[in-house]
């Protein structure tokens, strides 16, 4: 998510503009032309399901990786991108195919290999943190975006995808919407501070428009469920936002790649995607 903020009624003794700022119309406009660009791909994938989605999001994925890596070695850390890559990529491989069990096998490997390279390597001098971060960043992309895969999979799948894409990006574009012209209390400054309670009220706004659509759709979604992800969704994927963005303010960078105009890398626009993908595959699991 962009800009999170929560809805404030101003006191009406207060003059208020509401108009938005040029700034904010030229990144609206240039988010809106790439959106308009990827969105043909991410509807059609979607829809398709099966190893369409499955090669997609393995590949968005894979990129993600890359650019994670890249991004921690802004900050001197030295990701093992081969043992990266190859761990998500099982991970993904795990989650369209569960019985293949690669799930073990990726983190085993992953576990060992990593940290034997470590001891074989001279351009690192935080070895650790290196081995570490490796791990730990293949395990968070590749579980995150697996769990997206894995929800397609899933009885009525295609409707728990559309319900986790639409309500995180009703939630990101209402946030973004209201922060920027309502925003004025800092929701968390110290990891992200742009983002204000009022925009994460209108996120919430925006969660629970994407449910409601996908629930007036389809009949495989309750309302009372629907009403409770509309909620969830958005506060989830605003703590996949500030995590990546505290990341991201550790090492020095504002966007991990520049692959989309006005929208970042790929690691900037799946970040909250990580946490929703997680959280809706298990609240779908749990419920049936």
């Amino acid at each position: 998510m962009t800009s999170v903020s929560f809805l404030r009624l101003p006191h009406p003794d207060l003059h208020c503009n509401f108009q938005v700022d040029d700034k904010t119309k030229t990144m609206l406009r240039t988010r809106i032309i790439t959106a308009l660009i990827a969105l043909p791909i991410v509807i059609g994938v979607t829809f398709a399901g099966g190893i369409w989605f499955f090669g997609v999001v393995t590949i968005i994925a894979l990129i993600t990786g890359w650019e994670f890596s890249q991004m921690m070695k802004a900050k001197g850390y030295y990701v093992i991108h081969a043992i990266l890559l190859a761990f998500i990529a099982m991970l993904m491989v795990d989650a369209y195919n569960p019985t293949l069990r690669l799930l073990e096998i990726g983190i085993s490997l992953t576990l060992l290999c990593s940290l034997v390279w470590q001891l074989f390597r001279t351009n690192s001098s935080i070895p650790t943190a290196d081995w570490a971060l490796t791990v730990a960043g293949g395990l968070y992309i590749g579980w995150g975006l697996g769990r997206l895969v894995a929800l397609r999979q899933l009885p009525d799948g295609l409707t728990w995808v559309w319900l986790a894409l639409l309500a995180t990006w009703g939630a990101d574009t209402f946030a973004y919407l209201v922060g920027r012209t309502l925003g004025r209390h800092k929701l968390w400054p110290r990891h992200s501070p742009k983002k204000t309670w009022e925009g994460l009220g209108g996120g919430i706004l925006g969660g629970l428009i994407g449910t409601a659509v996908v629930t007036a759709i389809s009949p495989a979604l309750g309302w009372a469920d629907a009403f409770i992800l509309g909620v969830i969704i958005p506060i989830a994927g605003l703590f996949g936002d500030i995590s990546i963005s505290m990341m991201k303010r550790h090492v020095g960078v504002k966007d991990s790649s520049m692959l989309f105009p006005g929208h970042g890398g790929f690691l900037d626009r799946s970040d909250s995607v990580l946490f929703v993908s997680i959280v809706v595959y298990y609240y779908a699991f749990l419920i049936g």
